[in-house]
């Protein structure tokens, strides 16, 4: 697409689209700019899948496994009636599929022909298929503590595996360092990726008949789910498509929550913590590179954050593996975030509440 590029979110700095970079030189995250706004009349009729919102991405390949329109089933949880909305019906297990089917379309247009990546499983396993779907090389560098589920997935794609000992963020560094000479896929920092999150807005409201929620509960860890979703939202209220955004909650780990934090402490992003331990290992993130702006987007719609411990994650998961849907930890956490809202009266009987099931239960092994 034409009049795209890409912009500092700290500085303002522009870079074109074709830059080699995958940040600002000051270490800002970049924006994209000049993106198409979203039209109901760019609806594609008879499309089912993600694709069915094309007039709104901004990539003019289209790299797809099927992602998109999933699921939307209402169940009562702790007394209260709640939509959850099946994420993990996604090609490989994960909401990731989202953001990665438009960035590697945008990877794809760009002739780019190999990459590496640093994740602690659903980025990499996702990113993998849609690069074996795309032709392209993918090299993933993950904690090695990660799921072995998650692991064996990544490897039957055809991806090159590289387990760092450590820490998420040791496994970041080195991908970090093997940018160097390759493309560096980002799920957090690359902006398509945040593209392809704003469908879930989209395709949310217009399965409640272009109605918002009145509130959304996602698992965060660097919270890139929550800020393409506030997006999505943004561009609907902006098209007159729904007449207000829903209130955004973060739930975090316990044992890791800076977002939480930084809003229990009025910070203007996430708070310096040092992570521990959870068995919620896909948000175990210390430091989210758009933090700042997930409190943001927090603020804006009035919403909030809640910590949660791993026994209250576990408890929810088997709550709703009872219930008959099976979910990875990370998923959970929303799920015990909604128990802690109700106790707490922020939120209520009567209110539309919507949680996204972010990943497969079959991942967690």
């Amino acid at each position: 697409m034409e009049g795209l590029s890409f912009r500092c979110a700290a500085c303002g700095r522009e870079y074109p689209l074709g830059t080699g970079r995958w940040n600002c030189a000051c270490g800002g995250p970049f924006e994209l700019v000049g993106g198409p706004p979203f039209s109901k009349a760019g609806l594609e009729p008879g499309e089912w899948s993600l694709w069915r919102y094309r007039a709104m991405l901004p990539v003019d390949e289209e790299v797809s496994l099927g992602e998109g329109l999933t699921p939307l089933v209402k169940l009562e949880l702790y007394g209260l009636e709640v939509h959850l909305k099946l994420e993990f019906l996604m090609p490989t297990g994960s909401f990731k599929d989202r953001g990665t089917a438009v960035l590697v379309s945008f990877l794809k247009g760009q002739g780019i022909e190999e990459v590496v990546e640093d994740s602690s499983g659903n980025a990499a396993a996702s990113l993998a298929a849609y690069c074996a779907k795309a032709g392209i090389k993918a090299r993933i560098f993950v904690p090695s503590y990660a799921s072995p589920a998650k692991l064996r997935q990544i490897e039957v794609y055809g991806a090159e595996l590289v387990p760092i000992p450590g820490s998420r963020a040791d496994a970041a560094r080195a991908a970090e360092a093997a940018a160097q000479k390759s493309y560096y896929a980002s799920h957090y920092w690359n902006p398509f990726v945040l593209e392809g999150l704003k469908t879930f807005a989209y395709e949310l409201c217009e399965q409640l008949g272009w109605r918002a929620p009145d509130n959304l509960i996602f698992p965060s860890g660097h919270g890139t789910f929550l800020l393409g979703a506030y997006r999505g939202f943004r561009d609907l209220v902006q098209a007159g498509a729904i007449p207000r955004l829903p209130r955004l909650f973060a739930a975090q780990a316990q044992a890791c929550a800076p977002l939480a934090e930084g809003l229990r402490r009025g910070l203007p992003g996430p708070a310096e913590i040092e992570p521990g331990e959870t068995i919620a290992e896909g948000i175990r993130i210390a430091r989210p590179v758009r933090g700042p702006q997930v409190l943001e987007a927090i603020r804006a719609s009035g919403g909030g954050a809640v910590a949660v411990s791993d026994g209250e994650t576990e408890a929810a998961q088997r709550e709703l593996a009872r219930l008959g849907l099976y979910v990875e930890p990370t998923s959970a956490v929303a799920i015990a975030g909604l128990k802690r809202l109700i106790e707490q009266g922020v939120i209520r009987p009567g209110e539309l509440t919507v949680l996204p099931l972010t990943g497969s239960g079959l991942k967690s092994g």
